[in-house]
């Protein structure tokens, strides 16, 4: 069922949403507590830990190309349900891990198990909505979800304050099972019987050949996971600037609040602008900006030790408010040819997306060490990797060339 002309549901938007939001809670909220973790399990190495954020997305993206394929063969809620469970068990071992290598794997695991949350909460849109209606609902579903990385910090130096780390991953449980529940009162099965796919080992293949067949679809897959990549570093690493750069462990969950509002922002006017300007051409220019910003950062603190913490905030809330103009454009341009695949193809970009992100981010983060320069040479890097590979394969017209006629 597409409704191209149809005004977004706000509970179907909130249910979306949320589903979305564990991803954000499981990662955001162990922030402030990532040295505590280290410390109870024998990992003191700072950038070590950094894995702790990194692999949750690896597991993510592997998860995908499983849940995907199944979900066009049994539906899209048995998969969500199969991952909540998968993330339970995978909560317990991240409890009970006695090393950093076992949190690793449990952290993994997490991020397999929230992958099918995370990847039907897009086929879901995707097989209600399409074209610049999808990326309008994509928008207001992610502002929605950037309301968890503005409060998880705080909430997670909360609960570890009054119980310890253990508290968040109990927490987070928490909440997997009140949406869980409400998934399953609310929601009803988006992929019709008539357009299931038998379950075959041939799925996959098919599906990825049939995936290949747009140029534009590869193309913005990688695109998404240049800009997912250059956000991870931030993300992997911003503990450690603000906590151990800066020394301010305290003021840390209200600077990371502030930076998630400006995404938040930026990611709800796209909602409203998507539908008079178009999502190719908004994307476009916020890239644009995202890479002029992140070169200016290089070239003004060249060799130079980092700023103050108001000019540092402020280049990544302007940074940042650009990422709220790329990440539901950028996947809804490379969903939109592939409605017809939309769970394979949902897993698909999530899975090159987020694995090409990973290991940028693991390589970039091991340069953010005394100062935060690095991490604006690689927004800038990853950025201008982007913006060469949209002007040379986005198949409808850009700005530069409207003005042209």
């Amino acid at each position: 069922m597409q409704n191209e002309n149809a005004k977004p549901n706000f509970e179907f938007v909130a249910l979306m949403a949320a589903l979305m939001s564990i991803v954000a809670l499981a990662i955001d909220a162990i922030l402030p507590a990532i040295s505590h973790i280290g410390i109870s399990i024998n990992s003191l190495d700072p950038t070590d830990n950094q894995l702790l954020i990194t692999m949750i997305f690896l597991g993510l993206g592997v998860g995908q190309l499983f849940f995907g394929p199944l979900s066009d063969s049994f539906g899209r809620k048995p998969i969500v349900y199969s991952g909540f469970i998968l993330f339970t068990l995978a909560s317990v071992i991240c409890l009970l891990a006695p090393s950093l290598e076992v949190m690793i794997i449990g952290r993994v695991l997490q991020g397999i198990g929230l992958s099918a949350p995370r990847t039907m909460a897009i086929s879901i849109i995707r097989d209600t909505y399409k074209g610049d209606y999808m990326a309008r609902v994509m928008s207001f579903v992610t502002a929605f979800f950037i309301l968890i990385p503005v409060v998880a910090p705080a909430i997670g130096k909360w609960i570890m304050d009054g119980f310890g780390w253990e508290g968040i991953f109990y927490m987070q449980l928490f909440f997997a099972l009140l949406v869980g529940i409400w998934f399953w009162k609310r929601q009803e099965e988006t992929l019709k019987a008539e357009y299931k796919i038998p379950f075959s080992g041939s799925v996959f293949v098919s599906g990825l050949i049939e995936f290949l067949k747009y140029r534009e679809t590869i193309a913005f897959t990688f695109i998404s996971g240049f800009v997912t990549g250059a956000f991870l570093v931030y993300l992997s690493a911003s503990q450690h600037v603000f906590e151990d750069q800066y020394g301010l462990p305290e003021q840390f969950p209200y600077i990371f609040a502030g930076l998630a509002i400006s995404i938040g922002l930026s990611t709800f006017l796209n909602g409203t602008l998507v539908l008079r300007f178009g999502m190719r051409k908004l994307s476009f220019m916020a890239l644009s900006a995202f890479c002029l910003i992140a070169l200016l950062y290089v070239v003004l603190f060249w060799g130079k030790p980092n700023p103050s913490v108001p000019v540092l905030v402020s280049f990544l809330s302007v940074q940042f408010f650009c990422l709220g103009f790329l990440w539901g454009n950028f996947r809804s341009i490379a969903m939109e040819p592939i409605g017809h695949i939309a769970g394979i193809g949902a897993a698909i970009n999530g899975f090159v997306s987020t694995v090409l992100a990973v290991p940028i981010a693991n390589y970039i983060g091991s340069f953010v060490q005394d100062t935060v320069w690095p991490l604006f040479v690689g927004l800038a890097i990853c950025g201008l990797i982007s913006l060469l590979i949209f002007m040379a394969f986005s198949k409808r017209p850009l700005l530069a060339r409207r003005v042209l006629r």
